[in-house]
């Protein structure tokens, strides 16, 4: 009798990556299809809303922040509370007012049992006029972006479930590149690159495009995957942080708080966009929110590029008497707090612009096609297989 030809590391490793590839493979390619469609969601929106975003600038200053949140909050009734307000530097763009409420006392796991309403009111700052209000919670490229965060279910147990399935499909990519690594020069250039004829089947087709794309796309894929990872898992986000800082403290970011004073609040919030476009001339937008409670402070946000989050500061204001308490620009934070806060830019591509964004399209698409191609070489063996025992 022959013996058994011993069983070695890279037969482990198939086994692995096959029965992986099987547990977390619809998941992987819904990620990756709605990944597709959200890259450009920033650029197709403001084509889609260019009437209510844009205006003819007028040689005339806007009106006060104050006055006009007054008078959109009058417009659109009782119904509706505005949250924050956006203010852009480019003076043809609408400021943005956002009305957002949670259901505080909703039990469903799901997305839309948890929110009341999410809407975003376009408001000319000249005129005070609103040229749009969309309706966020169902908007198209905001339910893909939640499918893509935690499967539209609520956030705590749909972040799980995303974070372990690309958790699994890093695994599946180091595992790929093992099975993949040839053994000599000879079978390495075969690899790189598609050499089909003619006659060459669809199996084998098959066979070359996940592997040979999933090499060249796996240090894509990669950093897609980690910088998910970072929202999934407090614990992985921490370990980037150490790793970026050195430091195992966490950052020290104060809170400030208003003094309660019988002085009008009205003033506060315009005396706050001043100091803060004077402070920060060259940013492209800013996010002005009222406190919660009488002794929380306005927040300032501010979005030193357009349609990028990496670069930003932040101030709070007494919401009172508008001084400043708290300041917090991006020079003083650490390393790892700069990579936490590039996380989004960098996991969109972004902060590469256009061609990052390409980049990110083309990596997703590809991530995408992994578990397909892989799906059908399975099957393709076991139907094999099955027709070679009749």
């Amino acid at each position: 009798m022959k013996k058994k030809k011993k069983k070695g590391i890279k037969h482990w490793i198939g086994k692995i990556h096959l029965w992986l590839g099987m547990t977390s493979g619809l998941i992987v390619l819904l990620l990756s299809v709605t990944g597709c469609l959200y890259v450009f969601s920033v650029e197709i929106t403001n084509v889609l809303r260019s009437d209510a975003m844009y205006v003819t600038a007028p040689a005339t200053h806007t009106i006060p922040v104050s006055q006009l949140w007054e008078n959109t909050q009058k417009e659109i009734g009782n119904d509706l509370k505005i949250a924050s307000v956006n203010v852009y530097n480019q003076p043809d763009k609408t400021w943005i007012f956002t009305c957002f409420k949670r259901n505080e006392k909703a039990e469903s796991i799901f997305y839309f049992g948890n929110i009341d309403y999410y809407k975003r009111i376009y408001v000319n700052p000249y005129t005070g006029k609103i040229q749009g209000i969309y309706d966020e919670k169902t908007d198209f490229f905001n339910i893909v972006k939640f499918i893509h965060w935690s499967l539209l279910l609520d956030i705590p147990i749909g972040q799980q479930i995303i974070g372990w399935s690309t958790f699994i499909f890093v695994i599946m990519l180091i595992t790929g590149i093992i099975l993949w690594w040839p053994k000599n020069k000879a079978a390495r250039k075969q690899r790189f690159k598609f050499q089909w004829k003619k006659d060459t089947q669809w199996k084998r087709k098959n066979y070359d495009i996940h592997n040979i794309f999933g090499f060249y796309i796996a240090a894509i894929a990669l950093v897609i995957a980690f910088t998910g990872m970072i929202w999934a898992f407090s614990w992985f986000q921490s370990i980037v942080y150490v790793a970026g800082s050195g430091s195992l403290t966490p950052p020290d970011i104060k809170q400030g708080t208003s003094v309660i004073t019988t002085a009008p609040k009205v003033s506060a919030i315009d005396s706050a966009f001043v100091k803060v476009k004077q402070k920060h001339l060259t940013a492209d937008a800013f996010n002005l929110s009222m406190p919660a409670d009488s002794t929380g402070a306005i927040s300032a946000y501010i979005q030193q590029y357009r349609d990028a989050y990496y670069v930003n500061h932040s101030m709070q204001f007494d919401q009172y008497s508008g001084k400043l308490l708290v300041e917090r620009n991006q020079d003083a934070k650490n390393f790892g707090e700069k990579l936490i806060t590039a996380n989004y830019d960098i996991h969109v591509g972004a902060i590469l612009g256009i061609p990052g964004k390409i980049m990110a399209f083309i990596g997703s698409f590809i991530c995408g096609m992994l578990p397909v191609t892989g799906f059908l070489i399975w099957y393709g063996r076991k139907f094999k297989k099955k027709t070679n025992k009749r």
